[in-house]
Formats: structure tokens, C-alpha cells, sequence
């Protein structure tokens, strides 16, 4: 991994992506996104993830993962592919629901998408 990768912050991200000046792309796999995902992240996953295919446009990109490892590695996949990448979430979604920042799950049971907030999970 690259030592310059840029770190930002849940509440960092969370701004940005209230204000829509960030796009967030988490590079899990479909099934950890299905389960849980932050609002308004698009899903890019890791085993397939290719920076050209990453959308362009006028907002900066953000990566996120479960943890933050991931994400890293995929910032220094766009550094060596040349594509343009802001930065990533430390700690990926563990960090953000640490904050008390919402986040999408899937009921296991039902299949029901709803909306948790917190460290922990709540139904």
C-alpha cells in the first residue's frame, strides 16, 4: 500500500455525502453490501474492481470497505492505474457505525432493508 493514502473521516464522509460533493465506493463484496451498507455508497467490489470503470464526473471519489483494508488496496489500484481518487474511509463501515452514522441492513430473517444507527445493531 501507498504511505500517502489519505484517510478521512466518518463525518468527513457523512458531509460530503449530504452535501453531494463526494461519490462513495465500497469495494466488498455484493453479499457484505446486501447486508449492510452506508447510505448513497455504490458498490465496485474488490474482486472485480477495475479504476476505469469507477465513475467520473465533477465529484471526488471516496473508498470504503468493512475495516479499511480493502479500500486501501483498492486506492492503490487507482494510483497505479492512473485513475483520480480523493481518498478512503478509515476503518470503512466499522469506523462509521462507531460514529453513530446510519447505515442499511438487511433483516436475515425476512429480508427486510432497514435503517440502523450506532455502534451496535438495532432492529
Amino acid at each position: 500500500m501507498l504511505a500517502d493514502i489519505r484517510e478521512e473521516t466518518p463525518e468527513a464522509v457523512r458531509e460530503g455525502l449530504e452535501n453531494g460533493t463526494i461519490v462513495l465506493i465500497d469495494v466488498r463484496e455484493p453479499g457484505e453490501y446486501a447486508a449492510a451498507r452506508i447510505p448513497g455508497a455504490l458498490l465496485f467490489p474488490l474482486s472485480t474492481f477495475d479504476p476505469s470503470k469507477l465513475p467520473v464526473g465533477g465529484r471526488p471519489i471516496v473508498l470504503c470497505c468493512g475495516s479499511g483494508k480493502r479500500s486501501a488496496a483498492a486506492y492503490d489500484m487507482c494510483r497505479r492505474g492512473g485513475a483520480s481518487i480523493r481518498s478512503h474511509l478509515a476503518g470503512g463501515i466499522q469506523a462509521w457505525r462507531a460514529a453513530g452514522l446510519p447505515v442499511w441492513e438487511t433483516a436475515p430473517d425476512t429480508g427486510a432493508l432497514h435503517m440502523t444507527a450506532g455502534p451496535e445493531r438495532r432492529d
